[in-house]
Formats: C-alpha cells, structure tokens, sequence
C-alpha cells in the first residue's frame, strides 16, 4: 500500500526562520486536506514529500519510492502528459477525460483557454498517470462550481495518497478525511474533514488558552504574595535597627537580649518564606514560557477615500473576441462609480478577456484603477516590494496598515526579498486601496489565499466606498460583496 511518512522533518529558506519545524505524521490511503495561512509552508510541505526540496533535519519516506506527482498552483504548457490524455488511447484516459470533460480540440487553442480549463487538464494528466502519491497545490483557483464538482468526482476515484493545499471549504469538505494544520512552521495532523478538524483545532486551542490564563493568574498571585512578604521583611528589619538605634549603649539585660533574639528569628524566618515564594513566583514564570501564544494579525479597516470625480468610470461597447474568435457580440456595458458587480460565467465564456480590455482600455489615471488579474507575472511581487519601499510614509502607512488588516505581518513583508503568491496578492490590493482607487477590478482574487485571508478580504471589499468588478468562483464571497451581477448567457452579457 502507498504511504507518506514524515519523521521529525525540519527545513528552513537561507538564514530564515523555520518554515517546518519537526513535522512527524504518516498517512495512507485517501485525501488529506492541508490548510493554514499564508506564508506558513503549506507549499513547501508538499515539495518537500515530492522531493524537490531535502530537508535541513529528519527524513521524508515515501512508499513506493518513485517521486510522487505533483501539481503545482502555476499551469504550464501543454506536455507530453496532456497529450496522452488527449489522444485517449486507452480505457483510463478516455474516462479521466470524459469526467473532467476535455476535448482534445482544445489543444489547438490552448493559448486561449480559460486558467480554469487548463487546470482541469493538468489534474487530468496527474490522474492518468496513475500515480500512487498524488500532490495537489490549490486544484481550484480558477475552477467554476460546475468544474469543482466534475474534479471532486474524479479525485475520488483515486487509489493513492492524496495531498491537496486548497483554499476551498466546500472542496475540502466533500473530499477530504484528514487534515493537516501548518502554522508557523508547527505541522499537526487532524481527522476530518475541514470543518471536523477544525473545530477541533479551536477547541484545542481553547483548553491551551484556558490553561495559559490559570498558569498566569496563579504568576501574579505569586508576584503579589512576594512582593508583600517583602514589605513585611523590609519593615521588620526596619524596625529591627531602629530599637538597636533607641537601646543604651550597655543594655544587656536578658528582657532585651530576648526582643533582640525574637527580632533576628523573625526576620531570618520571613526571609525564608520570602525566598521559598520566589522560587514557587519564579517556576510560575518559566512554566508560561512553554505557552505559545500568538495573536492572529488583522486590523479593522478604515479608507481614507477620495471620491471618483465623474459618475462614468468603465465602458465597453462592440465585439468581445480573442485571436480572431467571437465570445460575445454588441456588448454595451457601462461601470458607473458606486456599482458594484459580479461577473458571472463559466469558464472560457469570456469573463478574464472583457476584464482585461476594461482595464487596458480605460481614461482615467492609472492610479485609480486597481486590475488584479488571476495570476500576477513572474517578479511582480518583487516589483511591487520596491514600489511599497519608494512610497512616501504616510501613504505607505496606509498600505501597510490594509496589509495587516488582510493578514499579512508588514514586519515580515517588508524585510522579505519574494512575497508569497498570496503575500503578493494581498500587497497588490493593498497598495490599489491604499491609494484610494476609484475602482476595482478582481479576476479570483480569493486565488492563492487561506480561509481567514478569504474573509478578511471579503469584508475590506464590502467596506470599499469605490466601484467593484469582480470575478470569482466563490458565491458566498460574492453575495458578500456585490450588488449586481453580468452574467455571460449563450455568448451574451446580461446584466
């Protein structure tokens, strides 16, 4: 049978903190979901079992010994794996393709295809592969519901050990049975599904306050009770020099030779509950120190904001195509500044290509216009790190204070050199608000964010005074956010 075993694993980027630090579990059969925020090392958890990263301590063991498949967040092009799954050539493959619907057609556009569409063939040429172990890096970014189903159907079938990063509650849900929790390099694996495993997390996490908090109280009881007992010695001993100042030179008869040797007694004795005190206050002090306890970065949001100018920001009007193919004709679609809307269709239908040309074609000054589009370039993230650097400082205190209110320590995102893809995200949209952008548009902003990042985010956007266009998978996120919706009906745009 296929296993993953991890035996006291540590690993570490340069001089950096751990990002995993002595992880131990093993898993067999089945799916595992793995969660945590972002920046933790959900990512290199999964190269490390693949065995693109060696750890810097302990030892990863897989069963059977050939390198698991992996999959990661990024979709490349067409390899020989998508080939094979497009000629269909046997039972396997002509199934993994009919459950995930692929045409083999769709190669000859694949330039074109939606990110959606292509993640579905690259999970397609995994699981066609057969392979025994099976990583997943955020399967769902760009999937519709309709897709996420069709994919939650097929993984299923799978025989092996699976591993999936993902963001997606109902996902995990419907597909995992354990979970494996990364939190500041901390790995712990849980049953359950999401919400089985996480409940359990809390409630963990709960008795570890609860104790923390005895373990601190009864500290201050012991601070208190030194902190008199050495008044008491101090008075004592006080008093002590001021009869020795007040007695006569030759006073040795025995009534004062006795209040001197009650005196000394007494204060050697106080001396010792003072000291036996400390010693318990002191033990109290150390015991906190195996507590870890951390606060959860996020900050209430408040946009210092400068209302659009002009009520018309966004307009389209004419043929949506791309490379010469039509995706909807006669558009007429106006964006005014307090609309806000969800652009709703499947995948391919054209929603990435009209947010584009809105973006690339519009007349208002570059700044108040905030794009995100579904993957940013390579070194973007890196470019936009600089950019923060070269703000003056109070706008750059805006942006870093929307960066830790959507969950990013700005300590640590100033004095890194690569953000995180979900870092880089979250800093994109921070600096767009920062500025105070007259209008967002979101291509899956939720791509490469954890769950408390999704509704962080979520309540920034619906506090946004500014227009939003918005694409996203996510229908809870959406209902939360918008107001309005376009939706791409048979190859038109109905709003």
């Amino acid at each position: 049978m296929p296993s993953v075993h991890l035996n006291n694993v540590s690993f570490r980027y340069t001089s950096a903190a751990d990002i995993v630090t002595d992880a131990s579990f093993d898993l067999g059969q089945g799916w595992t979901g793995v969660v945590g925020a972002n920046g933790m090392g959900k990512s290199t958890l999964l190269r490390l079992i693949s065995g693109q990263l060696v750890p810097a301590v302990g030892k990863v063991n897989v069963d059977p010994k050939t390198p698991p498949t992996y999959c990661p967040q990024d979709i490349g092009g067409i390899d020989d794996g998508v080939r094979s799954l497009a000629a269909a050539s046997d039972g396997v493959r002509r199934r993994i393709a009919g459950q995930l619907l692929l045409d083999a057609e769709q190669l000859d556009r694949w330039a074109t295809l939606s990110p959606g569409e292509r993640k579905r063939w690259q999970i397609g040429a995994a699981l066609a592969a057969e392979p025994s172990i099976l990583l997943l890096d955020e399967p769902t970014n760009h999937l519709d519901a309709e897709a996420r189903d069709l994919l939650v159907k097929a993984l299923s079938r799978f025989k092996g050990v699976g591993l999936v990063v993902s963001h997606d509650r109902t996902f995990l849900n419907d597909l995992t049975t354990r979970t494996i929790h990364v939190d500041h390099g901390r790995v712990e694996l849980w049953n359950g599904n999401y919400e089985t495993a996480r409940t359990a997390w809390e409630m963990a996490a709960n008795t570890h306050q609860a104790a923390f908090d005895k373990a601190k109280g009864e500290q201050r009881k012991l601070q208190r009770r030194v902190a008199d007992q050495r008044r008491a010695t101090e008075t004592k001993r006080a008093q002590h020099k001021r009869r020795v100042r007040n007695a006569g030179f030759k006073d040795s008869d025995a009534r004062s030779m006795e209040k001197k040797g009650r005196a000394q007694a007494g204060e050697s004795s106080g001396a010792r509950r003072l000291e036996v005190t400390q010693a318990a206050a002191d033990r109290a002090a150390e015991s906190l120190d195996t507590f870890e306890m951390r606060r959860a970065i996020g900050r209430s949001f408040f946009f210092d904001y400068e209302p659009a100018r002009r009520q018309t920001l966004l307009t389209f009007q004419g043929d949506l195509t791309i490379a010469g193919r039509l995706l909807a004709p006669g558009l007429d679609l106006v964006l005014d500044r307090d609309d806000r809307v969800w652009l709703r269709g499947p995948n391919g239908a054209g929603k990435t290509t009209l947010l584009r040309r809105l973006a690339e074609s519009h007349s208002l000054p570059p700044e108040r216009v905030m794009y995100l589009p579904q993957e940013l370039a390579p070194g973007e993230g890196e470019e936009m790190l600089a950019d923060l650097h070269a703000l003056t400082p109070d706008v750059r205190g805006q942006v870093l204070n929307l960066v830790a209110a959507l969950g990013v320590d700005p300590d640590r995102l100033l004095h890194t050199d690569v953000p995180s893809p979900g870092e880089a995200r979250k800093l994109a949209m921070a600096m767009g608000m920062g500025r105070s952008a007259w209008c967002l548009i979101l291509d899956e902003p939720t791509n490469h964010l954890d769950l408390p990042s999704i509704e962080r985010l979520e309540e920034a956007i619906a506090g946004y005074p500014g227009a939003v266009l918005l694409v996203t998978h996510d229908d809870e996120f959406a209902v939360a956010t918008t107001t309005g919706a376009w939706a791409f009906e048979g190859g038109l745009v109905e709003s």
